[in-house]
């Protein structure tokens, strides 16, 4: 009878399906609450932004800090899950996300939200890669695609569920309710990894932290997304703030370069780009993470501000994209473990993804909304079928002491994509809401010389730069507003199609390697057994030799051997 101490489970070789399912209870649930958390805000968003006075900018930083923050911290938690406990590290995460989730609830205007979002960014950036590197500690490449089912069935819980509950919420008890939902079942979460969470034991090996490399990264991408989120509208997109800020980011990144060539323990292992399948699956990554993030965040503006929906309304209006996501993960992860194959798929979904993204920037305001479910659906069938298989298919190239790395690194663009996307998405939202805000002004100020007093107070809060609650203005004036939104988000759509066909080129160059059948554990296992196999007989008997005679001489431990490897004077040519 055996009995586990230290939260490490048996040898990897050991785990039955029941095992990995109890190891994956926890993690499951963490996720759930990460997905909840960043879900719930997304249809209620709107209306708060409007009750803190927010305008179109706040509305993207609200979202685009947290996506900063988790592309920042991403690849920092993987390399961490190289080198530190990553049981521990999970847990850690959880507790700054629900943190800085509990925080955001209490927030008085635009700023402090943003602020504790960013903490929330935090936590995510840590679920995000470490979620994917404890499942290839304990499931094979190969069975992983069942696994990743759950993974996406958890996520299309929680994303569609998110919504719904966020607007529930909103349009009963109030909007700060959304940030503080998710903090029971964190918290549950985190007991659950406590006794659930089963680690095969890895090997040992000597910490070393980049930190330099962390902070050259964290400040080069940070001004480089802070510019693109501001410039065009607080300042020009060629002016000398625009110099500064790009010149700044420019040498910050050649710095973590540099710093990445020379440590021991990179962050961003630039050998890793050596690896053909990393470097396509990288590529493909930063399409994927534009649809993914862009989609959800402005399809709820869609929603309200072209349809006039509710927040409820609006959750409910987004769920043909959320299926289509949900079917395609999860039948595709079975095909994908049952067959061994997975380029077929992935190119049919970056194709799906590619079209689906045509199709949405064709909608306006009064489009069918069955025609707008299809084409949400395609475009959610094409996320699910490359989003994690992207990772899934980096892990079975890379050498098992460096998935933490590829892992995250593979999130991270896919974060970084995101987070540019929905800045610079935002930036082009803004700019044709206003122009064509202009090209209406007559039609306008028609409809609201027509109300007489009242058009002089709708007048003044459409002024005012916040966002409006399109479902309480007048016919005229709100058949006006939801016609410029329709249109501006639509076009917004069309800005992420040239990178959707890049990810098709790339996926097709992706060399088509058989899935693995061992799991990262079993891996490093026979990669530490097999550096002892080849050692030859005649060397094993030159070591025993050497120890004896430096036992009996008493020299210190190795320096015959290493006289024996240092080279002569005349070797060297001395």
């Amino acid at each position: 009878m055996s009995t586990v101490t230290t939260g490490e489970a048996a040898p990897a070789s050991a785990m039955s399906h029941r095992q990995v399912l109890e190891s994956l209870s926890g993690l499951l649930l963490g996720m759930f609450v990460s997905i909840l958390a960043g879900t719930v805000v997304s249809t209620s968003l709107p209306r708060i932004i409007h009750d803190l006075g927010g305008d179109q900018t706040a509305f993207t930083w609200v979202v685009t800090s947290t996506l900063l923050a988790t592309t920042v911290s991403t690849p920092i938690w993987g390399k961490l899950a190289d080198l530190l406990n990553r049981k521990i590290l999970i847990q850690l995460a959880l507790v700054l996300f629900v943190l800085g989730s509990a925080l955001a609830g209490f927030s008085q205007d635009t700023s402090m939200l943003i602020g504790f979002r960013v903490v929330q960014g935090l936590g995510a950036g840590g679920l995000t890669a470490l979620s994917q590197i404890i499942m290839a500690d304990i499931i094979s490449p190969r069975d992983r695609g069942r696994y990743m089912g759950l993974f996406g069935g958890i996520m299309a819980v929680g994303t569609v569920g998110g919504p719904l509950i966020g607007g529930l919420l909103t349009d009963s008890v109030g909007w700060r309710w959304n940030f503080f939902v998710g903090v029971p079942v964190a918290i549950l979460a985190i007991i659950l990894l406590q006794f659930t969470l089963k680690l095969p034991k890895r090997p040992d090996r000597k910490v070393r932290i980049d930190y330099l490399g962390a902070i050259f990264l964290a400040g080069g991408v940070s001004l480089l997304l802070i510019w693109v989120s501001l410039a065009g509208k607080n300042f020009d997109w060629v002016s000398a703030e625009s110099f500064w800020m790009v010149g700044g980011a420019a040498a910050l990144l050649v710095a973590t370069v540099i710093t990445e060539l020379v440590v021991k323990e990179p962050i961003i292992p630039l050998s890793l780009f050596k690896n053909r399948t990393f470097t396509l699956a990288v590529v493909a990554s930063i399409s994927v993470g534009v649809a993914m993030f862009g989609t959800s965040v402005f399809l709820g503006q869609y929603m309200q501000l072209a349809r006039g929906a509710t927040p409820t309304e609006s959750g409910l209006l987004t769920l043909p994209m959320i299926l289509g996501l949900l079917l395609s993960s999860m039948i595709v992860g079975n095909l994908i473990s049952r067959t061994g194959k997975w380029k077929a798929f992935m190119v049919t979904g970056a194709i799906l993804l590619t079209v689906g993204l045509y199709l949405m920037s064709t909608i306006e305001y009064d489009t069918d909304y069955v025609l707008v479910s299809v084409y949400m659906l395609i475009l959610g069938a094409g996320v699910g079928m490359v989003m994690q298989n992207l990772v899934l298919i980096v892990q079975n190239t890379v050498r098992p002491e460096q998935l933490g790395a590829a892992s995250s690194n593979v999130a991270f663009f896919r974060s970084l994509g995101g987070t540019i996307g929905v800045s610079v998405m935002g930036s082009i939202l803004g700019t044709k809401v206003t122009d064509l805000m202009a090209d209406r002004q007559h039609d306008l100020q028609v409809a609201i010389a027509k109300l007489g007093q009242k058009g002089m107070e709708v007048a003044q809060s459409l002024q005012s730069g916040t966002l409006p609650e399109v479902g309480k203005l007048p016919v005229g004036i709100r058949t006006i507003i939801e016609a410029v939104y329709g249109q501006a988000v639509a076009d917004i759509f069309l800005v992420a199609v040239p990178l959707a066909i890049v990810t098709i080129i790339a996926i097709l160059f992706l060399p088509n390697k058989k899935l693995g059948t061992k799991t990262a554990i079993q891996q490093l296992e026979e990669s530490t057994s097999g550096a002892a196999a080849t050692e030859t007989p005649a060397e094993r008997a030159e070591e025993t030799v050497v120890e004896v005679a430096e036992a009996l001489i008493g020299a210190p431990t190795g320096s015959i051997a290493a006289q024996q490897a240092r080279p002569s004077d005349a070797q060297e040519g001395r």
